[in-house]
């Protein structure tokens, strides 16, 4: 799997990025946010989930477990990486993405210190929702009606903390002026709030 590092000096953690259907490692969005996050300290890595042949099938596209059997591969190989060995780690998941990123953070003995969804379908991670630990913060477009309720529904079904955050004027895609800069003022916040928590009790 092809994919992008960077970590800032002294960097306080790690952000892996989990795209949506249709989407890699070059999204646009994704890239932001990242941007976002590298200038407050953190560490991202933005990584293609599927081959491009692997990709040419779509049913691979919306097979949760699939993607995050890959987002568990990465997680233990960033985590053996020079300079965030040891650092919390959280998940980042955009559409699709952050199912699998929910299903991955329920695994057993995979210590993820916060979740972000964006414009999210945690609801797709099904019965692994309950099992989820990682606090949570779901980010929804106030013009997403039916992403902004099966959000709503996935929250009811959580028991870690979590908190759903609606960006007001924004579309699915957040493609609206100034909310995508919310989106990652939200994730900026999230992580860097559950990470330095993670540190006290590490």
């Amino acid at each position: 799997m092809n994919g992008d590092l960077i970590v800032p000096e002294s960097a306080r953690g790690v952000v892996v990025f989990v795209h949506g259907s249709g989407s890699s490692r070059h999204s646009p969005r994704n890239r932001y946010v990242a941007g976002a996050l590298n200038e407050a300290g953190l560490a991202t890595l933005l990584f293609d989930l599927l081959t491009p042949e692997e990709e040419i099938d779509r049913a691979n596209v919306f097979d949760i477990g699939l993607l995050a059997g890959r987002l568990l591969e990465r997680s233990a190989w960033v985590r053996r990486q020079p300079g965030v060995t040891g650092l919390p780690v959280g998940y980042f998941g955009a559409s699709t993405g952050a199912a699998a990123a929910l299903w991955a953070a329920a695994e057993p003995g995979n210590d993820v210190a916060a979740v972000v969804s964006r414009g999210g379908r945690p609801d797709l991670a099904g019965d692994r929702l309950a099992e989820v630990r990682a606090p949570t913060l779901l980010i929804v477009g106030g013009d997403d009606p039916i992403v902004l309720e099966l959000n709503e529904e996935a929250r009811r079904r959580m028991r870690a903390a979590c908190e759903l955050r609606i960006v007001p004027g924004a579309t699915h895609l957040f493609e609206e002026p100034g909310t995508l800069e919310a989106v990652a003022e939200h994730a900026r916040e999230w992580f860097t709030t559950h990470f330095a928590a993670a540190g006290k009790t590490a």
